[in-house]
């Protein structure tokens, strides 16, 4: 299986002109960190172009409307809305630390409470803002609630967010 696999990969360098596997002497992330362990990684996605990501500003609208209302589609819209609002603070933001634990406990209330019902938890949209809420969650657990995320971060849940506004629409 892992002959099948160096083959594959070999395949795949020389096709596309990446450079060749690196010899056993080589270190493992130096592997990792070459084009050939990153090729599946570094494919365009399509719906990455069609997203505008505005830049972090320290004026922003903070809600005042936290918790659930335990309909899915409206929880759903607000809790993408508020993370939007988190996701855009830049630095120095006013109140960005009790919005940051504010939200934290609003993400939490939603998942928990929406992943215990199947129905919900095959849809697309719950999945997608589920998987930008452990985005952002772990954000916030590795640096509080006083730093912004990276850009390259942000972007990523721009777009998460843009599939979630999608599927809400679509009735999903």
């Amino acid at each position: 299986m892992l002959r099948l696999l160096l083959l594959t990969l070999c395949a795949f360098s020389s096709a596309y002109n990446v450079p060749s596997l690196p010899s056993a002497a080589t270190p493992r992330r130096a592997f990792l960190a070459s084009p050939v362990a990153l090729a599946p990684f570094l494919l365009p996605s399509a719906s990455l172009a069609e997203v505008e990501v505005p830049a972090a500003t320290t004026e922003l609208a903070f809600p005042e409307n936290w918790g659930l209302s335990f309909q899915f589609d409206e929880d759903t819209a607000k809790v993408r809305e508020h993370m939007i609002v988190a996701t855009g603070m830049a630095k120095g933001t006013e109140k960005m630390e009790p919005f940051g634990k504010n939200l934290k406990k609003e993400m939490i209330d939603y998942v928990s409470y929406y992943r215990r019902f199947p129905a919900v938890a095959g849809r697309p949209s719950f999945s997608t803002l589920y998987t930008a809420i452990n985005v952002l969650a772990g954000h916030y657990t590795s640096y509080g609630f006083k730093y912004p995320l990276p850009e390259k971060r942000r972007k990523r849940l721009y777009q998460e967010y843009a599939e979630v506004e999608k599927s809400l629409k679509r009735g999903r």
